[in-house]
Order: C-alpha cells, then sequence, then structure tokens
C-alpha cells in the first residue's frame, strides 16, 4: 500500500481523523448502534416475550404446586406409620409379656380365673415355639386340665375370654365324670411373648 495514501478529493487520511464532520458521524453511527440494541432488547427480551414469561411462570407454579402437593402426601404417610408403629407397640406391649416370665405369668393368670369360676386346674406340659419371621416374639402353648360343673367350666371360659391376657384356647377335650355331675377338660391355650431387650434393640 502506498505510504501516501489520499482519500478521494486529495484529502489525507491524517487529515480526515481531524475533521469534525467525520467524529460527527462517527457518533451519530455509534448512537443508532447503541439505540438499535435498545430497541431489540425493549420489544424482544433475551429471556423471551412477555407471553412466554407468564407461561413460564405459570409451569413453575403448576410445579410447585405439584411438589407441595406430592410433599403433603408424603407427610401425611409418614404420620400414618408413625401412628401404626405406636398402636402396634401399644398392642404389644399390653397383650405380649415378656419372655422370662410368661410362663408363670399365664400360670397365675389362669389360676386366679379358675379361683373365681370354682374349678380345679392341673397344669400339663408346656412349651415356648419360635414365631417365623420374627427374632423377638414366641408363642407359649399351655396344656392344661380342669374339672368342675357344665356351669364351672363355662364361667371358666368366658373369664378366659375376657382376660386383659392374650389367651387362645386351640383344642379343648371334655370327658364327663361322677354321674355327669361333673366334666372333665383338657385344653390347650395359646399366649405369646416377646423378648423385650430384643425388641427395643
Amino acid at each position: 500500500m502506498p505510504r501516501n495514501f489520499n482519500l478521494p478529493g486529495g484529502i489525507g487520511l491524517h487529515n480526515a481523523l481531524k475533521d469534525p464532520r467525520v467524529g460527527m458521524r462517527a457518533t451519530i453511527g455509534a448512537l443508532l448502534v447503541a439505540n438499535l440494541a435498545m430497541a431489540v432488547v425493549a420489544f424482544r427480551p433475551f429471556g423471551g416475550s412477555a407471553d412466554d414469561l407468564a407461561r413460564q411462570e405459570a409451569a413453575k407454579e403448576a410445579q410447585l404446586t405439584a411438589l407441595s402437593a406430592r410433599i403433603r402426601n408424603t407427610k401425611q404417610l409418614v404420620d400414618k406409620v408413625q401412628v401404626a408403629r405406636q398402636a402396634g407397640d401399644q398392642f404389644l406391649s399390653k397383650y405380649f409379656m415378656d419372655r422370662q416370665t410368661t410362663t408363670s405369668d399365664i400360670w397365675s393368670e389362669l389360676q386366679r380365673i379358675a379361683n373365681d369360676s370354682g374349678i380345679n386346674l392341673q397344669l400339663g406340659n408346656y412349651q415356648l415355639d419360635d414365631i417365623e419371621g420374627s427374632d423377638a416374639m414366641t408363642m407359649l402353648v399351655m396344656e392344661v386340665g380342669c374339672e368342675g360343673t357344665y356351669q364351672n367350666l363355662t364361667k371358666f371360659v368366658n373369664l378366659m375370654d375376657k382376660s386383659p391376657r392374650f389367651l387362645l384356647i386351640e383344642n379343648m377335650h371334655v370327658a364327663p365324670v361322677q354321674n355327669g355331675q361333673k366334666v372333665n377338660i383338657t385344653f390347650k391355650v395359646d399366649t405369646f411373648a416377646i423378648g423385650r431387650e430384643a425388641a427395643t434393640s
């Protein structure tokens, strides 16, 4: 390129930059570009139009509503699980006896019921059986013999049914004695025990 470059009309580049008209044109051009940029921002935001933003806001509100409903449902389920767990613990503590003392506790309860019913009670065999699927619970099976009148035995069974202990009669064998005035009954009683230490660990 020639070192001595001249614009048309014989005006050199150095002299053109000193011309105030060139500076004004450059300033006007810069302002025009700035106005165009502001117009783009004002009429077409980079985040989308006003309708787009409104739709996005509605979608976010719908998501928030759905999440809030899910949180409420989860909290309700947690509350129900806690209530069920407390009810289960109360049932176990009320009806399941301590494994270490369950035999003596049940025998004492049966003797109390027999005394209130007016019958003679004799303890036969008993055994503790593990309950499948549980490490803490066992079932106590007691074989009991008793003798008395039909009325006494009926009262005995009725009192067993109303006992605060959880007693189940598994089976019953009846044999009459003394010309039918009295009967001899052998039955199995099932109840449940729990190892307190294992249950709370």
